[in-house]
């Protein structure tokens, strides 16, 4: 993976192979963050990151000059990466090792932006669940967007906050926000 934009721009990212990740592709990461651009100042914005997996996409929003990035995951190899990472890129990102519904669940964090990818397989109560708490415990900032990635053949849009949708290949994003 490499980091598109912002200070870091070019940079190559290897992650070890024994990491249970899918990382979003640069082709749809590219075009994520071109919406994303269109919307915010990177660096007038929070960032929580879900289902972190790699870090690939805070890494992203850092190099690009946000300094309030949180990611949780709940692989403590991933953990281990992300903050090795960060460390390394000096990347303003802090990480918390958990299960993302239980953070959820008991987390009063409110960001301008959550980016959640989840496992492809997840089912439909799965990922309806994640917009559910977000949107239940105000964890999005006035004019939040929560960003869920998806497989094209996951249909989100029947989801309360739902807004639409953009396709990149197999990938999907899903935007919800405050009605």
């Amino acid at each position: 993976m490499r980091i598109i934009s912002g200070t870091h721009k070019s940079r190559k990212i290897v992650a070890p192979k024994k990491l249970p990740v899918r990382p979003t592709t640069d082709m749809a990461k590219e075009s994520l963050f071109n919406i994303i651009n269109n919307l915010f100042y990177f660096d007038d914005i929070s960032v929580l990151d879900l289902f972190a997996g790699t870090g690939n996409i805070s890494y992203e929003f850092a190099s690009r000059g946000t300094q309030n990035i949180t990611c949780v995951d709940q692989d403590y190899g991933c953990i281990k990466f992300i903050n090795q990472t960060a460390e390394n890129l000096e990347m303003p990102i802090n990480t918390i090792k958990s299960d993302v519904f239980k953070f959820l669940e008991k987390s009063n964090l409110q960001t301008n932006i959550i980016f959640a990818d989840p496992p492809y397989n997840f089912l439909e109560e799965q990922f309806a669940k994640i917009p559910e708490l977000v949107f239940q415990n105000n964890l999005l900032l006035e004019d939040g967007i929560l960003i869920l990635e998806h497989s094209k053949h996951t249909n989100l849009s029947n989801l309360n906050h739902y807004s639409y949708s953009k396709s990149y290949g197999g990938n999907m994003f899903s935007f919800f926000e405050i009605a």
